[in-house]
């Protein structure tokens, strides 16, 4: 009589879990339909942004020909999107001068490159110049 019952709710179980795999299959493609297909990703290459990340250091190189900036071991490329600002008022990437404190945003794109959104040359407002000299670490 104990094998019956155990016969019986393991092919309780299986025929349930039939019955239900179309409807979780249904599901899924509902919830695909709005996705682009991989064939419209390659053709649109438009890069999809991730969260919006603040940066802050010396810059370390200035690129006006490539449009970059370096700062410590990143690399931000500048778009035309990108503000930029020289102690708090409009700038171009060439006021940018080796040496000097920067501070911004960016966002990384699918290529895995980093975006300027934001650039700041210079002291933050109301903030001292530190000294050249200072030891940081």
């Amino acid at each position: 009589m104990k094998n019956h019952i155990s016969e019986i709710m393991v092919l309780s179980l299986f025929t349930t879990a039939l019955l239900a795999m179309p409807v979780f299959t249904h599901a899924q493609d509902a919830n695909n339909k709005n996705a682009p297909s991989s064939s419209d990703q390659t053709t649109n290459p438009k890069p999809a942004k991730h969260g919006i990340i603040p940066f802050h250091g010396k810059i370390d190189a200035v690129d006006t020909t490539a449009m970059t900036l370096k700062v410590g071991a990143r690399t931000f490329e500048i778009t035309a999107d990108t503000k930029v600002f020289n102690n708090g008022e409009p700038a171009t990437l060439a006021d940018g001068k080796v040496g000097e404190p920067v501070r911004g945003t960016y966002q990384k794109t699918e290529a895995g490159k980093l975006e300027a959104v934001t650039v700041h040359f210079g002291a933050k407002t109301g903030e001292k110049p530190k000294p050249a000299n200072s030891n940081e670490n």
